[in-house]
């Protein structure tokens, strides 16, 4: 068979014509991963797709349906995810045109095509099969691929008995009440329930045996080969292959290892904290370590609305913001304080496993309680609960520091909450570790557990139903 090759400078593409006029098959290379990243993402991927709560397992094509229509706004299209195994599925065809965007498994796809229409294919059987067109995509690849409504097609692994998948997907139908739908069908599109096996029509039975019982080698099927760093067919190419087929045999079985998670931080803006370039009015900070220079002072301050805390009083709302800290800690500072711990034990300073701003919280029952639960070093409450501040803090072999905690009801009900802290250096090492830690201090450390004691304290209350309901503020930081 002859083999026609040429070099191009763009995106290698190839388009199939429609023979009865309609949209041509159009298939186009976007990127080359790297070895056995098709596996390890198609690992992945399909995992957070099972766990999708519109996730569907039919005609060996898993999906999930990541956005519906919305037709009062004139919206009429939609997108999945979808994944095809090592064992490939079906001939198919839809009504409606496609289009999707998918990184092949580390040993490449072929997609297969046939332009027959449905009345040829009554007529002719064999019409089916003289229509068929072959793409290969090679491994690891971002590809494109558009094809009109009533195009059969298949997708499979690029190799027979793969042990690798085929692709994973992202599929927009761009109308999804697009081509001729049975009655009920469209009705299903209509409320919203459609799926990718309900708008799914199968090989008409004469057609299925037909390539059932016919060899695969006496298929002569026209194929076009894509690829982008190796010429197919070379020997670089051979190589490149077999390289990334083992790749992916070891990177699918990481990903398949690994626990799948996923992180999604919400708080619509209204815990978004920001850094003061001086103390408050009135702060306790200001009474602080007076009697020595500070080498160090921060201050950051989150503001809630009324509709955002259930009490006036600053005394409550004070007690929930300390119970935040110690039931909320951040995990990165935790890991930052557990790196700091194990550093500095050699030396006999101090440590906790909670962020120092706040950790003498974890300090046994003193003299002084705030609201009878918490150590403090110091309180002060306003005579009308409006205010309310506490003194935290230590005193190291390296340096003093102290940390106040306020919170301020406004008018409106608008409440402030406060996390500032001064520290003293007492020799040469406490200069060196506080130029060391200073800038992620206050750019991550103080800002983040102020936001994660808040984000315990006050919740943010869910309006609508969510198919993802884990929150984690700590990812998504905004200060």
């Amino acid at each position: 068979m002859t083999t026609h090759t040429k070099q191009v400078r763009t995106f290698p593409s190839t388009h199939i014509p429609s023979p009865s006029g309609g949209l041509p098959v159009e298939v186009s290379l976007i990127a080359q991963l790297g070895h056995g990243a098709g596996d390890h993402l198609f690992v992945g991927a399909l995992a957070r797709q099972r766990a999708h709560v519109d996730f569907i397992d039919e005609l060996d094509e898993p999906s999930a349906r990541l956005g519906g229509t919305d037709f009062s706004k004139g919206d009429v299209t939609s997108l999945y995810s979808f994944a095809v195994g090592a064992k490939g599925h079906p001939f198919h065809r839809h009504a409606g045109h496609r289009v999707f965007t998918a990184i092949s498994g580390s040993g490449g796809a072929q997609l297969r095509f046939s332009t027959a229409t449905q009345a040829q294919i009554e007529q002719d059987p064999q019409s089916f099969i003289q229509a068929l067109h072959h793409i290969n995509i090679p491994p690891d690849c971002l590809f494109t691929v558009r094809f009109g409504g009533d195009t059969w097609h298949q997708f499979a692994p690029l190799a027979n008995n793969s042990l690798h998948p085929a692709f994973f997907a992202l599929s927009c139908h761009t109308n999804e009440l697009g081509g001729d739908l049975p009655d009920a069908l469209r009705e299903q599109v209509l409320a919203n329930t459609a799926s990718i096996p309900a708008l799914t029509a199968l090989l008409p039975t004469a057609v299925a045996d037909l390539l059932r019982d016919m060899p695969a080698d006496h298929l002569h099927v026209p194929t076009t080969h894509l690829s982008l760093d190796a010429l197919p067919g070379s020997l670089q190419g051979l190589l490149c292959k077999s390289v990334r087929c083992a790749a992916g045999l070891i990177r699918g079985a990481w990903a398949a290892w690994r626990r799948t998670t996923g992180f999604l931080s919400k708080n619509g803006g209204r815990l978004a904290v920001a850094e003061l370039d001086s103390l408050p009015a009135g702060s306790l900070l200001m009474q602080q370590l007076t009697d020595k220079p500070y080498q160090h002072q921060d201050m950051v301050q989150l503001t809630l609305n009324g509709s955002d805390v259930a009490s006036t009083s600053a005394t409550i709302l004070l007690s929930q913001v300390l119970d935040g800290f110690l039931s909320n800690p951040p995990a990165g500072v935790s890991r930052l304080m557990a790196l700091r711990n194990l550093l500095v034990r050699p030396v006999g300073l101090r440590t906790s496993p909670l962020g120092c701003p706040v950790s003498s919280l974890l300090s046994p029952p003193s003299d002084m309680l705030f609201d009878q639960r918490y150590p403090v070093l110091y309180q002060c409450i306003g005579h009308d609960d409006r205010r309310a501040q506490v003194i935290l803090g230590a005193d190291d072999k390296h340096l003093i520091f102290r940390s106040c905690v306020g919170v301020q009801v406004l008018d409106g009900n608008r409440v402030e909450i406060t996390l500032g802290t001064r520290v003293h250096c007492k020799n040469l090492f406490g200069r060196f570790y506080m130029a060391a830690i200073h800038g992620v201090h206050r750019s991550y450390i103080a800002p983040t557990m102020l936001r994660m004691a808040a984000e315990h304290a006050f919740p943010l209350i869910e309006t609508a139903c969510s198919p993802t309901r884990t929150l984690l503020p700590e990812y998504g930081h905004s200060g």
